[in-house]
């Protein structure tokens, strides 16, 4: 706290220029992107369901991450909190996934400037790696197959700042609860035609439950030059963090410490390199050619702390025994001793390279003499990656940390090379048939292969080793009428695919399930999972009964997943199982929202803003199939038709409500309701669900000139406990017998507040 205060007063006495703020930007975007690599179209024209936010809506509600912004303002939103570690939510939308943990099933597709940001392992998203300061903004698409593979229920397309786009110069510098501190520097120069971005943070943090520190340091920049016809932007990226998330914890255990952990610690370490040169050049006034290239690098590291399911052997106390007598690394049976009782030290490296390119072309030119906007282009992605995973068997201390004996398990030894290639050809046309009636059709076709060759040289089966390909064309089509210029409706219908990734073809054996985030140990095939979505709506705006801005949409969606994917729990362990195919999921829902900017409302001095967005999300199995019984692991239970997913709330809601207050002082509030929600892994939907939970954060800034602020935040501010995520799992063999209820629960933090301050200049 004393480093704050001394900063924070260095940053006050060096500043020096004073002047009266600007009224402030509200950000409304109104054209948008149709492709990852950009484009533009009237989003009024799209039909489908599209949500923005700008780099100053980001400032402003004060949120630690684009993630955390999702959460609590994006309508169709949910983050759990399944890590509990800040930087490594995961995020949903209309019941499909983008998260950092493997095991789940992605159905989400993120990309950086046009780049591909699933991880090409698990495809996995790691929200840490990108600076929530170096993203100029960022739209939420619904279900559009031009976005590529995992785009089942959508797709996040971020854009990253350059000198032209944030030409000003900044340091932000906040601290409190939980040993939070961060400061992040900011600064952006143009001279009309070379520009220059870079943006530099560091976050770290006690953490607010036991052993949970988190240390992120992150730095992201772009050379920009622009011409009268093209333009080029090189970025590079980079980040050193190491985070701890010590993940679910016994409910009993939680009645009695609300910060308690399980077992400890539970490590992740990410270091990425990223580098992209973009550019485009304007052949006509009506055709634009732009592309990219890129190579990105990411190391990822995890260690994870956990109980045993070994134990000493029935027949042969001296002997060590899973199912059977375990085998170490150099092929001898284990010995049973107190060492080795209790603990396991699962431990991962993955090195994922990749690159590749996307080139496109952009047509604006009248079709018979009504507008059309014409988008084609192709894309290729080619990734190497090796992944090693090892099980070291040990014993728990006091606090349920462990001690690691010397001695590895051959069984959850992994070295696996893999390699994956994917090319697309896509296009996006949107024809305006009269003024009010506009027709836009897309599609994409991927082709995608996976190699896998199994390294670990005791495995004389080889099991890892395989080759697949996956290919699919992929349309949509939809239609908007404008009823009136304030009113559209409109109606799309679109099919989207992903491909199992080398992580679920590397634990697709329900006869020797695997361990994860490690022990891979068969390669059956799987199908690809398709999506096949219809939506509709109405959309339109007030500002003539409100005099402001008053924009709303009401909209209903229906996706069926085939041959969907999930995770089969199968042992003691929650992480311990293999995927399959499961025939068809099905969710739809209804979602509407409202939002209103309204200035000078009861006098000159006050500007308001609200928003509001309400969910309704069905989300269930169309096929059974056969499950471990979450209560009793010996058991097997079947999933009927019409059983609930687990983990996805049927209704989630959200208002804020903030007011500006002479230009230089502003109040905001914001809440969120997250329904009840079923354990994972009792997709049977035997047991009580999750409680569903309100919460409330608040934010207040002060601008003594447009170059000083003082801003402050508070989170929870009613202090209630909540509960973001359930897993099912066994406790009693490391607590005791008492500790008999089987579930597993992430907490919420409990209120906490934090202050800061921002120079600009």
């Amino acid at each position: 706290m004393k480093k704050i205060i001394s900063t924070v007063l260095t940053l006050v006495i060096s500043q020096t220029v004073f002047a009266e703020d600007k009224p402030q930007d509200l950000g409304i975007m109104n054209i948008v992107g149709v492709s990852p690599l950009g484009g533009s179209i009237d989003a009024d024209k799209l039909p489908t369901s599209v949500q923005t936010v700008t780099s100053d809506k980001l400032e402003k509600t004060q949120t630690i991450s684009l993630a955390d912004y999702i959460n609590r303002y994006l309508g169709s939103a949910h983050v759990n909190e399944a890590q509990n570690n800040p930087l490594q939510p995961d995020i949903s939308y209309r019941g499909f996934t983008a998260s950092p943990l493997m095991g789940l099933p992605q159905g989400l597709s993120t990309y950086v400037n046009g780049v591909r940001f699933n991880e090409p392992f698990g495809d996995s998203v790691n929200w840490d790696l990108i600076p929530q300061g170096a993203i100029d903004s960022m739209a939420l698409y619904s279900s559009n197959p031009v976005y590529g593979l995992n785009t089942l229920g959508g797709s996040i397309a971020i854009k990253t700042k350059t000198g032209f786009s944030s030409p000003k110069h900044q340091i932000e510098v906040y601290g409190g609860s939980f040993g939070r501190i961060a400061q992040e520097l900011t600064t952006g120069w143009n001279n009309g035609t070379w520009g220059y971005f870079l943006d530099l943070n560091h976050f770290e943090e006690d953490g607010w439950r036991d052993f949970s520190p988190t240390k992120a340091d992150r730095a992201f920049g772009t050379l920009s030059w622009r011409g009268d016809k093209g333009s080029l932007d090189l970025t590079l990226g980079g980040n050193d963090n190491n985070m701890r998330g010590n993940g679910a914890t016994p409910i009993q255990l939680l009645n009695e410490n609300h910060k308690a952990i399980f077992t400890h610690y539970d490590e992740t370490i990410t270091r990425m390199f990223f580098s992209e040169l973009a550019g485009s050049y304007d052949l006509t006034d009506n055709i634009e050619i732009s592309g990219n290239g890129y190579f990105r690098q990411n190391r990822m590291k995890t260690f994870n702390g956990d109980n045993s399911d070994y134990a000493a052997c029935d027949d042969d106390a001296n002997l060590l025994c899973g199912e059977t007598p375990v085998i170490d690394t150099k092929g001898n049976q284990i010995a049973f001793n107190n060492s080795i009782d209790g603990a396991t030290r699962n431990s991962s490296a993955t090195q994922m390279r990749g690159k590749g390119g996307t080139l496109q072309t952009a047509f604006t030119n009248d079709l018979f003499k009504h507008e059309n906007n014409l988008t084609g282009g192709t894309s290729y992605d080619v990734s190497e990656i090796h992944y090693s995973a090892d099980t070291e068997l040990g014993s728990l201390t006091e606090s349920r940390g462990t001690v690691g004996s010397g001695i590895f398990v051959d069984e959850s030894k992994v070295r696996l090379h893999a390699g994956t290639e994917t090319v697309g050809v896509f296009l996006s046309d949107t024809f305006s048939i009269t003024d009010k009636l506009a027709a836009t059709i897309a599609g994409r076709y991927n082709h995608i292969t996976v190699d896998m060759k199994d390294q670990y040289i005791n495995d004389a089966e080889k099991n890892l080793n395989g080759h697949h390909t996956f290919e699919r064309l992929n349309p949509s089509a939809g239609l908007t009428y404008k009823l009136l210029n304030n009113v559209t409706t409109y109606g799309n219908y679109s099919e989207s695919a992903r491909a199992p990734t080398p992580m679920e073809l590397s634990c697709a054996d329900p006869d020797a399930p695997c361990k994860l985030p490690n022990s891979f140990v068969a390669d059956p095939p799987l199908n690809q999972v398709v999506a096949k979505t219809w939506e509709g709506g109405l959309r339109g705006n007030l500002n003539k009964f409100v005099d402001g801005r008053m924009n709303w949409n009401l909209g209903f969606f229906h996706a069926i997943n085939h041959d969907d994917i999930i995770f089969h729990r199968a042992g003691n362990l929650a992480s311990q199982g293999y995927f399959s195919n499961v025939g068809q999921t099905r969710r739809y829902g209804i979602e509407a929202g409202t939002k209103v900017d309204k200035e000078s409302l009861f006098s000159a001095i006050d500007d308001w803003h609200f928003s509001t967005n309400y969910t309704y999300l069905n989300a269930r199995y169309l096929d059974g199939f056969n499950i471990q019984n979450p209560a009793h692991n010996d058991e097997v239970v079947q999933v009927q038709k019409g059983d609930k997913i687990s983990s996805v709330p049927e209704h989630m809601f959200k208002a804020a409500l903030s007011v500006d207050l002479w230009k230089k002082a502003s109040l905001g509030m914001s809440g969120q309701y997250s329904g009840q929600q079923f354990f994972r892994g009792d997709e049977t939907n035997m047991t009580k669900p999750l409680a569903g939970y309100w919460i409330f954060n608040g934010t207040a800034e002060y601008k003594f000139t447009k170059n000083f602020a003082l801003f402050g935040k508070v989170n929870n501010i009613f202090d209630l406990r909540y509960n973001t995520f359930g897993v099912y799992g066994q406790a009693s063999e490391v607590l005791g017998d008492k500790y008999d209820d089987g579930r597993f629960v992430s907490p919420g933090a409990p209120r906490a507040g934090w202050i800061g301050v921002r120079l600009s200049l």
